[in-house]
């Protein structure tokens, strides 16, 4: 049986500052990162990435009057040590490799120059938001399209 890679979403917020969160599913809940550019398009553009609190699963296909997807689908982690994590995107516009790097107290987020065979053009993740109709999931159970606000949410400028 083929191994079932977990969920990602990359969510742009218009307020109350434009920013983009990076959310990984990992161990039952969404491991987030404010990306306040977007994600990189090049491996010399590194960018900022601030860990900001777990959200709750249901958190993955939820989106608002101030926060849609920009992408979703899955990820598969290739390498982790306290201080890099090594993982490819799975998306809507391809695939992509990226390593998120410890600094100190906070993260730098890289576009690796070695990327999957056949990954697609960047198209429009982590630029332009676009709706999802439907998605389903791959993971522990099914994740199905929110019409309200999850539960646990910290609302801050990066949340």
């Amino acid at each position: 049986m083929a191994r079932v890679h977990p969920a990602f979403v990359l969510h742009h917020h218009r307020k109350p500052r434009p920013h983009f969160d990076l959310r990984l599913e990992e161990d039952g809940v969404l491991r987030s990162w404010a990306v306040p550019r977007g994600l990189p398009d090049s491996p010399g553009d590194n960018r900022l990435a601030i860990a900001v609190p777990d959200h709750h699963l249901d958190h993955l296909t939820y989106e608002d009057a101030d926060k849609s997807i920009a992408d979703i689908g899955t990820w598969e982690e290739h390498d982790r040590t306290d201080r890099r994590m090594l993982f490819t995107l799975h998306g809507r516009t391809g695939r992509r490799r990226y390593a998120l790097i410890r600094t100190g107290e906070g993260w730098l987020l890289h576009l690796t120059k070695e990327q999957p065979p056949g990954c697609g053009s960047r198209g429009s993740r982590g630029r332009a938001p676009q709706r999802v109709a439907h998605v389903e999931r791959l993971g522990p159970g099914v994740a199905t399209e929110s019409h309200g606000e999850p539960g646990g949410d910290d609302l801050s400028d990066f949340d």
